[in-house]
């Protein structure tokens, strides 16, 4: 198989936009001499097509053929073999046999929908043009016992979207998968660090909820202090002509406002 050199029209297929990397056509290590599968990467920063081109100290580039920007625009970066993949535990997934998506992402942020649809459409159409199953489609993780990547991407998920839209089945795909899409949460724990986004939102909500609650009850707890203040000033005004009520409950309300208020919120159980 020679270079290939029809990744950019593959590419526009998605719908998506597309950068041509100059150069492309004839970037490499030597032709590609086959496309048994697809193997999806993250890059572990931000703004790096230039690291995929031309390599890292110690890696000569290009390392994939392709980088995905995180708004889902498609830069072909080249057409030859690229080392995105040794040593691979799959046959059909080796730098001379498949083809690497590195989706530019730092290992720990969310996916944008953008890129994610992108992601999946390109994927989709790879497996079109070069007639490989879908079961081809592969993480970096599931091919490389040493690699994470791409985070926090169930890629049987990953590739049940990629065979719908294969089968021309993408009605309301996206939205359906995002609310099932697991992220990581800064409240998740060491067992279970990772939430579906529809149950984020719920727990959000439910937080919310608490809080507005909280506030209320507290604000009725003030209001109920100040009549309280306000009888024991007039009390004590009562039996000592020389008390200025109004004075007295102003130094009473100042010293309260003085006192830090802590709002504690229990967080709902984990999904």
């Amino acid at each position: 198989m020679p270079y290939l050199t029809q990744l950019a029209d593959v590419a526009r297929r998605t719908g998506y936009p597309v950068t041509e990397v100059p150069g492309w056509k004839t970037r490499g290590h030597g032709p590609q001499p086959e496309v048994y599968g697809v193997v999806c990467h993250h890059t572990a920063g931000w703004g790096d097509m230039h690291v995929v081109r031309d390599g890292r100290p110690g890696l000569e580039g290009p390392l994939s053929q392709i980088w995905l920007r995180r708004d889902g625009r498609i830069f072909v970066v080249a057409a030859g073999r690229c080392w995105h993949n040794a040593p691979s535990t799959s046959l059909g997934h080796t730098n001379s046999n498949s083809i690497g998506i590195e989706a530019e992402n730092d290992g720990r942020t969310p996916w944008p929908p953008a890129q994610l649809e992108s992601w999946w459409r390109l994927c989709a159409e790879l497996c079109k043009e070069f007639q490989i199953p879908v079961s081809a489609v592969r993480g970096h993780k599931e091919v490389n016992r040493s690699k994470p990547d791409p985070h926090t991407l169930h890629m049987d998920d990953f590739r049940a979207i990629v065979a719908r839209l294969i089968a021309g089945e993408d009605d309301d795909v996206s939205a359906k998968e995002m609310w099932q899409h697991e992220l990581p949460v800064p409240f998740g724990s060491k067992e279970n660090p990772e939430w579906q986004a529809g149950n984020i939102l719920v727990n959000t909500a439910k937080w919310a909820k608490d809080v507005r609650e909280t506030i209320a009850t507290l604000g009725a707890k003030l209001d109920g202090q100040t009549v309280a203040i306000k009888a024991l000033a007039e009390a004590l005004a009562a039996r000592d002509d020389e008390i200025d009520v109004e004075a007295l409950v102003a130094r009473i309300e100042a010293a309260i406002e003085g006192i830090t208020v802590r709002l504690e919120v229990s967080s709902p159980a984990a999904p």
